[in-house]
């Protein structure tokens, strides 16, 4: 690749597009994989005969089940501050400020959120089966899918006097307000746990995050909608790590072009010297014409490198100019003199 080298633009625009490609395929990947193991785990029912099963599986473990019930604590449950009726065993409490920030490169405001504060609450709970059948339900904050759902949630805009709004516009920030949400895991709530299904020394039956690396599920959407979710990101992952690898896939074929071109101009520019050097030959067999050598005269002198005599004509223009040594060496097929697109060079001769 002798006189070629990639440009700073295709060299970035080709190693991103590969990168978020092999990031995109990674996550595709992952997801297709959470897919494949929820459809290939078994649906128990959660009921008496549960511990039987348990009983004479080896370890008395099942690696990856799905299991529903509906919630309850172990002991005491938690209270909405804002909605007295509302009963859980989860709560999250989260405080975020929206802002306006000002981009200097669009050269607009453009919207920013920043979580200010966040509480996260958790009791022991259990999923309680049709036959009073229990199992504890570890590490619920680990669990991945939707299990609660918002119970309050109020905007709080914040009213700014003359002088607030003139320092947010030099500073480039204004604050618009604050939201603040509270989400919970109800008592008496239907929920769908996917995960490591063991039975402990004292009897009793629990769901934990699965020891072989699986990911963990806690929904309240039922496992239709979850495994529906989990597929949509897989899709979603897959298009765009097939839309990246063909944004690299076109950096390729660009590059590839520009090469093809530079070995195009070569080959030509090696014809064409073959072609004078061939002319010039001829010219001196036939004893027909005599190759100009007046390069003592000043006239005669190459325009570029003032030391070798003016030995070819550039055409179309016809302007007799240089030699033929910095003819090959401009970047640019272009006469010196005019500037036009020079298309043929022809030895220069006196009769």
């Amino acid at each position: 690749m002798d006189g070629f080298c990639l440009k700073l633009l295709e060299a970035v625009c080709l190693g991103t597009s590969l990168a978020v490609s092999g990031v995109c395929y990674y996550l595709y990947r992952k997801n297709r994989k959470s897919v494949d193991k929820l459809d290939d785990a078994p649906h128990l029912v959660l009921d008496k005969h549960l511990k039987d099963i348990l009983n004479v599986t080896p370890g008395a473990c099942l690696q990856y089940v799905v299991i529903e019930g509906a919630v309850q604590p172990v002991d005491q449950s938690l209270t909405s501050p804002f909605q007295k009726e509302a009963v859980g065993v989860l709560q999250k409490f989260m405080l975020t400020e929206y802002r306006l920030v000002w981009n200097s490169l669009s050269r607009s405001w453009i919207d920013s959120q920043q979580v200010v504060h966040q509480r996260v609450n958790t009791v022991p709970f259990v999923l309680l089966g049709s036959d009073d059948t229990t199992v504890k339900v570890l590490c619920p904050l680990q669990a991945s899918g939707l299990h609660m759902e918002t119970t309050y949630e109020k905007f709080h805009q914040v009213n700014h006097g003359f002088t607030d709004t003139v320092l947010e516009y030099i500073g480039g920030q204004k604050t618009k307000g604050q939201l603040e949400t509270e989400e919970m895991l109800k008592v008496g709530a239907a929920l769908t746990g996917v995960g490591e299904l063991i039975l402990d020394t004292d009897g009793s039956l629990s769901l934990r995050p699965p020891s072989n690396g699986s990911e963990y599920f806690l929904s309240i959407t039922g496992f239709d909608t979850l495994r529906g979710d989990q597929d949509s990101r897989a899709g979603w992952w897959r298009v765009l790590a097939i839309g990246f690898a063909l944004a690299g896939s076109l950096v390729l074929l660009w590059v590839g072009r520009r090469y093809y071109c530079h070995l195009r101009a070569r080959w030509e520019r090696e014809q064409e010297r073959r072609e004078f050097e061939r002319l010039q030959a001829e010219a001196s067999r036939t004893g027909s014409a005599e190759a100009h050598q007046d390069g003592g005269h000043l006239e005669n002198v190459c325009v570029i490198c003032l030391s070798q005599p003016r030995n070819c004509i550039l055409l179309d223009c016809g302007h007799v100019c240089c030699c033929y040594s910095c003819y090959q060496a401009l970047p640019q097929h272009l006469c010196p003199i005019c500037r036009q697109n020079i298309t043929r060079v022809v030895p220069l001769y006196h009769t």
